[in-house]
């Protein structure tokens, strides 16, 4: 029935037939009305009215015999003949022509190509039909439907027909459907074809990666993305400018883009920036971007091949790809922020992708370069290790004139020094970034590099292995590489220099504080065996000895424990013995340090807090601006530690031997090791600091001793420690004349005479040999005794305070012994009265002499009557004379001395002698000469007492009661006198002209032998027996019966 339709109705049938996306009927009614459907005619019809739902497999086919048209009925079987005459023509059939050439008219069919279209359509000729149809029928697809995925198969046939199919699928079309559709279908660009094709270039490229590396998971993706989306949307040709379409020399393939401004690709450059911005953002992006993407010349078509795509770019732009990107690397590894060994390592994979672009031998791994250390200094020329390429380290990272990222064998070389020596200090502990040591390198600023050198050796001797020499020995190699990169230590000219990040600093300098850290890691065998020990010895021996010195203090002053023998102290002395040859212990340093630690270690044995909350710690000794203050601390911490008076004063004169004591030295300066090691004190200046040390320890022991009620040690201490003028252990060498200020041992001295006994008073544990058994007395004895020591040594302004404490203390003195001596009287009346009544006696008492009995008379004579008045009276005198006696005795306070007792013996003697008759002349001469010899002793003990007063001038009280006992010896009725002895020897003489009392005559008979020896007996036993108890002398026989012997 179509084969009758005119053709108004034929087209209306065919745009029916579209319309119902009926393709076989509508290949029919093409086939066999050619002439009516022509070509352009169909192709609009299936442009306007083919719904843009349908699949592309289901017209694809007609599309192409379309553009063929090679379909003649022959090739169509018997049932598509069938099917031919059996095309449903009813829509049309009823309709006449006029109503069907009305209907024709109002198709309005779209044209095949349109000035307001997509730029790709302008590419491609008027008479292509086909290339038209295809490229809007994508878009209408794409924009209607939505169907980006079907475009594919509609233009994949087409590949060679056209370029512009070609590169709208590849360039565009496959990026946009795997950008929204395969790989991150839950966050498509909203954009349709169209309207993506006129975004920028640089938004594009943007927007392609807007997802990728968002997600940790999607860091494996990172390549797929570059190669599937980037790689093909630059290949082309409308993503370049007019510049570098021609292809030129060898020479002119790598040239900088030096000759214009403008951007040969924009849209390249954005994919570049985006590399570089995630590098300082997160490496880990940046670093699997260049490991899984070797570059533009990889491409992922998905499958699209044989069209020559490598051929679409020319050698200059693919040149400059590669070059650029192998910039973008270079750049990258600056950009990393990230202070890390695991950053490092993707930075240095990052650099070999640049070096591998750049047709340059590859790198060897990280971990082989860092243990080889190869010479790089040689291959980074001046013109890169310049101080004006450091602001290329933050700015112009993309652009051709910045020489550091500018992929060059000298560029690549010294970005491979800067990653190795960023990777040495981050392994060492001392994190630091590329660019940090990029600036170290180029800016060469020697603070900058000193601080960095200590922070890595600092970090090697805080987390070093201690038992690891192979390590120390390792570190020693990376330090001394970081210097100068690998070069000769002899490098030639004179002019020339290191150009390693420590370029600036002196050898030495590095090796004294590697040595440092070898010591402080207690290393000290490999210390000496390369710095003493070795033949080519790196460091000098004055600066060995400094470095040695200095790191034994700083392990003192880290140090927490006073104890020598554990931590830190232990450590110091160690580090000192290291090296026997170099310090010997003669050394005058090394002797102070010995004193410094035994000074220390003698703190341990006391508790001591100098602040509330905080233990002491060894460096408050060093640097305390006055140590010796640190003992008057221990005194009042420390209960009865003043008693140990001999230690504290070896403690301070090992704190004046450790120079702690220098007056020249502020806080600031003791701070300083150097300072400490180098200052010395002068013999003269020692001695007289150890002085005045031991004098002010001795006074802070008094006072401590006063403070705890202690006053026998303190007036024992000022007696032997302040009496006496200051002991030097060096006498032979040091000159007499050596003064020294002494502020505090008359202050002890007159704080001790000022104390006053009370009830805590620590009690004496004797009382000595001339001592007062009152503890007042005595009390007051001592104190004058101190304020006496006071007076001696005190400066001149300070006495009139001295002498009032003084006079007051001997008034006080005066008191006690006037009240004392009351006391004693009061006592002896009180025991007289006891025997004067009722006959009573006291226990052990002796009888007083009765009045009818012969006596011995105080001037020496016989008496003797029967007149009772005579007898009361020399009753009153004998009892008088004995009450006087026993008081003198009572007064002695002292027991006899041994010249009293022998001048009483030998008076004694002569009262024996004198009674015989036959050796009266004898016992007469005798009797003077042992008056004299008696005499002479007493005389001796009296100048034995004056001298020993006068030696000691502050013992006043007990001279005058030395003075007063001897006067009391010499009177009669006392103790030791010749009174009674004297009497009895004249009243024995046998002529008796001796005596003028007795009977009244003058003249006596001779005594019988017989009674003068009795008496002569008797005499011996009562004055050496009876004299030693305190009894009074035997009274005479009584006048009458002596008369009646006379008779």
């Amino acid at each position: 029935m179509a084969l009758f339709l005119s053709p108004p109705k034929l087209v209306l049938l065919a745009v029916h037939l579209a319309v119902k996306a009926d393709i076989d009927s509508l290949t029919s009614l093409a086939v066999y009305h050619g002439s009516v459907l022509r070509k352009e005619l169909l192709l609009r019809i299936l442009l306007t009215y083919l719904p843009e739902t349908l699949r592309s497999s289901n017209y694809v086919t007609l599309i192409e015999h379309i553009e063929r048209g090679d379909l003649p009925e022959s090739q169509l079987d018997s049932t598509e003949n069938e099917q031919k005459h059996d095309i449903d023509v009813s829509p049309v059939e009823s309709l006449t022509e006029e109503e069907a050439i009305k209907k024709v008219k109002k198709l309005r069919l779209l044209p095949l190509s349109s000035p307001e279209g997509p730029s790709t359509t302008a590419e491609v000729a008027a008479d292509d039909t086909t290339s038209l149809f295809l490229l809007r029928r994508s878009y209408k697809v794409d924009e209607e439907a939505g169907l980006l995925t079907e475009l594919p198969a509609l233009l994949t046939p087409f590949l060679h027909h056209s370029p512009a199919i070609r590169w709208l699928l590849i360039s565009t079309i496959l990026p946009l459907m795997r950008r929204n559709c395969e790989y991150y279908p839950n966050e498509p660009i909203p954009h349709t074809l169209a309207a993506f094709q006129r975004l920028p270039e640089r938004t594009i490229a943007n927007l392609l990666l807007s997802q990728t590396g968002v997600r940790e998971e999607d860091y494996g993706q990172i390549g797929r993305d570059l190669k599937g989306m980037i790689a093909p949307w630059m290949l082309d040709r409308k993503r370049w400018n007019n510049r570098g379409q021609k292809s030129g020399s060898a020479e002119e393939l790598t040239p900088r883009c030096t000759d214009t401004d403008e951007d040969p690709c924009p849209g390249w450059n954005q994919v570049l920036c985006w590399l570089t911005s995630n590098a300082s953002k997160n490496w880990r992006v940046a670093a699997n971007a260049f490991d899984q993407w070797e570059g533009p010349r990889s491409v992922d078509l998905g499958g699209i091949t044989g069209g020559g795509e490598e051929n679409q770019l020319n050698d200059e732009q693919r040149r400059h790809l590669d070059w650029t990107y192998a910039q973008a690397a270079l750049a990258s590894t600056y950009l990393i922020s990230d202070a890390s060994a695991e950053a490092l390592e993707g930075a240095y994979a990052i650099l070999n992708r640049a070096v591998i672009l750049t047709n340059q031998d590859p790198l060897p791994p990280l971990q082989n370069a860092v243990g080889f250390l190869a010479p790089l200094a040689e291959q980074v020329d001046g013109m890169v290790a310049s101080s004006k390429n450091a602001t290329y380290l933050r700015n112009d990272f993309l652009e051709s004139s910045n020489v550091l990222t500018w992929p060059t064998e000298t560029s690549t070389a010294f970005c491979q020094a800067l990653i190795i020596s960023a990777f040495i200090l981050t392994k060492a502990g001392s994190p630091c970034t590329l660019r940090r040591v990029g600036e170290l390198a180029l800016l060469q600023d020697e603070r900058e590099q000193k601080a960095e050198a200590l922070k890595l050796i600092h970090a090697l001797a805080n987390h070093g292995p201690k038992t690891d020499d192979k390590f120390w020995m390792k570190a020693r190699d990376e330090i001394l590489w970081l210097r100068d990169w690998g070069a000769e230590d002899a490098w030639g000219a004179t002019n020339s220099r290191p150009k390693g990040i420590f370029s600036q600093l002196k050898k030495e300098f590095l090796e004294v504080e590697f040595l440092k850290a070898l010591l402080t890691n207690t290393r000290y065998a490999l210390a000496t065996s390369i710095y003493e020990d070795s033949v080519d010895r790196p460091l000098d021996e004055k600066v060995l000895k400094d470095a040695v010195f200095s790191t034994a203090m700083t392990a003192y002053d880290n140090a927490s424990n006073p104890n020598r023998t554990r931590g830190g102290l232990k450590k110091c002395d160690d580090i000192i013995k290291a090296f026997p040859n170099t310090i010997p212990k003669s050394d005058p340093v090394a002797q102070k340090i010995e004193a410094l630690l035994q000074a220390t270690h003698a703190l341990s044995e006391f508790r001591l807090v100098l602040k509330q909350g905080e233990p002491f710690s060894p460096v408050v000794l060093r640097v305390h601006a006055d140590p010796i203050s640190i003992i008057d601390r221990i005194l009042e911490q420390n209960p009865k530690s003043y008693t140990r008076l001999h230690d504290l004063l070896d403690l301070g004169a090992r704190m004046v031997k450790a120079g702690l004591t220098a007056t020249n030295k502020t806080p600031a300066s003791k701070q300083q090791h150097n300072s400490y090691t180098t200052a010395t004190l002068s013999p003269e200046e020692e001695e007289k600091q150890r002085l005045t040390a031991e004098r002010r320890i001795t006074a802070m022991c008094i006072d401590a001793a006063l403070t705890e009620d202690d006053f026998e040690t303190a007036y024992s201490y000022i007696l032997n420690r302040l009496s006496s003028p200051p002991s030097s252990k060096n006498r032979s060498s040091t000159p007499s004349s050596v003064i020294i200020e002494d502020d505090y041992s008359w202050k002890a001295a007159l704080q001790a005479g000022k104390y006053r006994r009370t009830s805590r008073t620590v009690r004496p544990t004797h009382l000595g040999t001339n001592a007062s058994a009152n503890p007042e007395i005595r009390h007051l004895e001592q104190r004058i005794e101190c304020l006496s020591t006071a007076l001696r040594i005190a400066p001149t302004p300070t006495l009139q305070e001295i002498l009032n404490a003084f006079r007051r203390a001997e008034e006080e003195l005066d008191s006690a012994l006037k009240a004392e001596e009351e006391a004693e009287d009061a006592w002896d009346a009180a025991g007289d009265s006891m025997h004067g009544h009722g006959g009573q006696r006291l226990p052990g008492a002796f009888g007083t002499p009765q009045g009818g009995r012969h006596h011995i008379s105080a001037t020496g004579g016989i008496g003797g009557g029967s007149s009772a008045a005579a007898a009361a009276a020399r009753s009153s005198k004998s009892s008088s004379d004995s009450r006087q006696q026993l008081k003198h005795k009572q007064t002695e306070e002292a027991p006899m001395s041994l010249f009293d007792l022998s001048r009483a013996s030998v008076l004694s003697a002569q009262k024996n002698l004198s009674a015989l008759s036959s050796l009266q002349r004898v016992a007469g001469g005798l009797g003077g000469h042992l008056g004299g010899v008696a005499g002479g002793l007493s005389g001796s003990v009296g100048g034995l007492v004056g001298g020993f007063t006068s030696s000691n001038s502050t013992n006043a009280g007990r001279s005058s009661l030395s003075s007063d006992r001897d006067r009391d010896i010499m009177r009669p009725g006392s103790r030791g006198s010749t009174s009674t002895a004297g009497g009895m020897t004249n009243s024995f003489y046998s002529d008796g002209t001796g005596g003028e009392e007795g009977s009244g005559s003058g003249q006596h008979g001779r005594v019988r032998k017989r009674d003068q020896l009795r008496e002569a007996a008797m005499g011996t036993l009562v004055s050496g027996v009876g004299w030693l108890v305190g009894a009074p002398a035997p009274a005479p026989a009584q006048a009458q019966g002596q008369g009646e012997q006379w008779e």
